[in-house]
Order: C-alpha cells, then structure tokens, then sequence
C-alpha cells in the first residue's frame, strides 16, 4: 500500500471506532491496528532491534489503554506510537528531536496538506478507481463541506433535511473524520526538516576524534586553571555535602515528631529540595566535563573527587528513600508516596550515568539521550501496573484505613474493596462498588474498559 492508502484506512477506521462511542476499547483497537500497519510500511533496513522493541510497546501500551483507559495509559500508547513511526522512517536520528519533528508536521499539516504529489502518487489511478474518485470520493466530500456551512446560516435550509429520519450525527461524522485525518496524515506522512538532519549529529554519545585535542573551553581561562578550579569546586563542595547529609539525616530521624501534616509538608519539600541538588551536581559535572577536558591527562584528581561527589549524592537519594518509606509505614500508601519512589529512583538512574558518561569518556548528550528512554520507560511501568489496586490491598491491612478515600480518589480499586466489603460485611460500601461497576459494564462495546468486564 502507498501512503494515501494508509491515511484513508486509518482515517475510515477513526471514524468507524468513535462514532457514537466514548473512549475505551476502541482506542486500544486503534492503536493495535497502527502499530501492525507501521510494521508492514516499515522497509528492511529500518526494522532495527529497537523497532521490534517499540512495536511490542506500542501494542501492549494499546492493550494497557484497552483495559484501563486513564491517562497513563494513553500516553503510554501515544508515546509508544509516535518513537515507533519516527524510528521506522528515520532510524539513525536521536530521541530528542522527536517532539520539535512532530510539533512543526502538527503547525505545517496543512501547508503539506495541498503538496499532492508527495503523498498522492501522480500516475493515473485504474479506471474503477479514478471514477470512484472523481464521480463520488470528490463531490461527497465537497457536498459536506458546503452543507455544513449552508446549515448554519440558514435555518430554513437544515430544516429540509433534519424534518426527515436519518439515524446518522452527520456533523460527528464529519468531525471524527477531519480529527481521524489529521491524526492519519501526520502519522503517515510526517517529514524531517534538513536541520535536524544536519544537526543530528550533535546529540551523538561520544566524542568525534576532532573532539578529543586538548584546549581550553573559555579563552578567558587556560587548561590548567580550569582544571584546578575543578578540583577546587569539586573538592569544596564534596566537604559542603557530607556536612548537608549529616544535618539533613539528623533533622528526619532525630528531630522531635510532627503532625502528619507538618511531616507531609516536610517531607515534600525535602524531597524536592533532594531532586534538585542532584540535577544541579549533574549540571555541574556537565559543566566540567565537557570536550577534550574529558580526555586531559592530568585530571585524575577531579574525577576521583567528581566520583566522590556522585556517591554522596546517592547517599543523599537513599536516605529520602529511607523517609518517605517511614513515612508510607506511618500513613499508608498514596499516589504521591509512590511518586516520590519513582522521582528518586530516576535521580539514581541519572547519577548512575553520570557515572558512566565521567567513566566512559561520552559527551553531555549521552545523559539526555539514555535519560529519554528511562523516562519513556517510567511512563510504561505507570500504565502496564495497577497501581491503584496495589494501594488499596495495602491499605487494606491498616487499621485506619479510609474507605471513602479509596472509593473515590483511587482508580482501578474496585476489586481489593469488594473483597473488604465482604470481609467485614459492608453491604453499603458493595452496593456502591457494585453501582459504579455496572454503569461500566452498560456501557457500548467500543466504549468499554475491559478491567471493569473483569470484575463478577
């Protein structure tokens, strides 16, 4: 198939799946049947290891959409659909430009739109073809247009038509078709400016031979001044932090006890302040190495005291790991809490390679680069687990545990608290869940979300 069929298909089938339709199965449908079609558009020297990786996450983020329908799982699918198309066109360019790539095809659709011959093939169709084209593709879609907007200057004229029967929204149809077709033609047909090819090579991991010569990154500072001012801010701030670890170890596990609202509060800003102090340290590394500073000879010292520094910084993540599971013990398990674990877990991750980019000698894009996909990861391991049912069931076990709470405010709980309301036989709180279950289950089969079909 060319190019137009692809966006034709997409885009009948967009409008197909919504039509009359919340969102729900019909997404996931949707996202599945994409990603197959980029598979089969696919040419042979673009289907890498990484496609494969990105198809399989792409139809599993469908499946995820498919059984749970809540934000994370969308943009799990959305993600997962845009890598996998610009991988399978452009697959030595990096992660990063693929948000400025498809922002300017979004501003530029329409400009591209009236471009035929790029994504319309200029020979002639066959005869069945060009007269369904010609003698009903074209006018249909001309009749519609002008309909549409005759129908809203003149209420006389909707009134010919809408007094008759017609068991079809045509201005829905209408709609999901333009949406279906704007998504189809900037997922088929995107295009890659030529400076992002000839910049691409900037975002490369490591260091071209040309790189590699020793000079001084500012005319204002020679190669050893800047390599003593770097073990001086590095041996001084290696001294600053392990004084910071000890006031900030002893303020959380030493300090009288506070409110579970001063602790809260507490807590977050110390975390906050934690996630900040690592991205400044990242940044500051970044600083010093950089370029042919990364192969000087004579800098042992700064590394030995730049990898010290790393491992403070760990130190530092660890111990608000360690608080903010004491914290969880004494009040339970929440979103936040959780969100808390996954921030620090991504701080280790980037100080890990950091540790790796000093060690490896890689450039500072390395860091962005692999950060990217651990970030894209995060957004996976969000949508693929249930979340929400994993703290109630915790929860469960609390003797102060909040019913309302759990009811209301946590997705996907519906299961652990039916399982309570029988424990404790709590025939109000079943008949709620039982309620809010149904009114998922009565819902159109395209609109459906398949956990709910899950629960008996």
């Amino acid at each position: 198939m060319k190019t137009h069929h692809y966006i034709f298909l997409t885009t009948a089938l967009f409008a197909i799946v919504f039509y009359n339709q919340d969102i729900g199965l019909n997404l996931g449908i949707l996202g599945i049947v994409y990603a197959v079609l980029t598979l089969f558009k696919t040419s042979g020297k673009n289907r890498t290891k990484t496609l494969y990786i990105l198809l399989t996450t792409s139809v599993v983020s469908s499946l995820a959409f498919a059984w749970y329908g809540d934000f994370s799982s969308f943009l799990a699918e959305v993600s997962s659909l845009l890598l996998l198309a610009y991988i399978s066109g452009n697959r030595k360019l990096k992660i990063l430009f693929l948000i400025p790539v498809f922002v300017v095809n979004c501003c530029t659709s329409f400009c591209r739109f009236f471009d035929f011959d790029r994504w319309i093939p200029t020979r002639k169709f066959p005869g069945f073809w060009q007269k369904t084209l010609a003698f009903i593709l074209i006018p249909l879609v001309l009749l519609s247009v002008f309909f549409g907007i005759y129908s809203v200057v003149s209420n006389h004229f909707a009134a010919l038509f809408t007094d008759y029967e017609l068991d079809i929204n045509l201005w829905q149809l209408f709609y999901l078709s333009v949406l279906g077709f704007f998504i189809a033609f900037n997922y088929w047909n995107y295009a890659v400016e030529k400076i992002i090819y000839k910049n691409n090579h900037f975002l490369d991991n490591d260091f071209s031979e040309a790189s590699k010569i020793q000079k001084p990154t500012y005319s204002f500072l020679d190669l050893d001044s800047e390599r003593i001012s770097g073990v001086i801010s590095f041996f001084s701030l290696n001294i600053l932090l392990i004084f910071f670890i000890i006031t900030y170890n002893y303020e959380q596990f030493y300090e009288i006890s506070k409110t579970p609202i001063q602790l809260s509060e507490e807590t977050h800003e110390r975390v906050n302040a934690v996630i900040m102090s690592i991205m400044m340290a990242i940044l500051v590394i970044m600083f010093y190495f950089k370029g042919g500073f990364n192969f000087d000879p004579k800098a042992g010292l700064i590394r030995i005291l730049a990898k010290i520094w790393i491992f403070l910084n760990a130190v530092l993540v660890l111990s608000a790991a360690l608080k903010n599971y004491e914290y969880i013990v004494h009040y339970a398990f929440t979103y936040k809490r959780l969100g808390v674990f996954a921030f620090l877990l991504l701080a280790m991750i980037g100080l890990i390679l950091t540790y790796i980019k000093i060690q490896k000698k890689k450039r500072n894009a390395f860091l962005f680069n692999s950060m990217t996909w651990f970030l894209y990861g995060t957004v996976l391991a969000c949508s693929y687990i249930n979340w929400g049912g994993s703290i109630t069931s915790q929860n469960m076990k609390r003797k102060d545990f909040v019913i309302n709470y759990h009811l209301n405010a946590v997705r996907f709980s519906e299961k652990a608290l039916l399982r309570y309301a029988e424990e404790k036989n709590n025939q109000k709180l079943k008949k709620e869940i039982l309620h809010k279950i149904n009114e998922e289950k009565n819902k159109t089969i395209l609109s459906k979300i398949i956990y709910y079909q899950t629960i008996k």
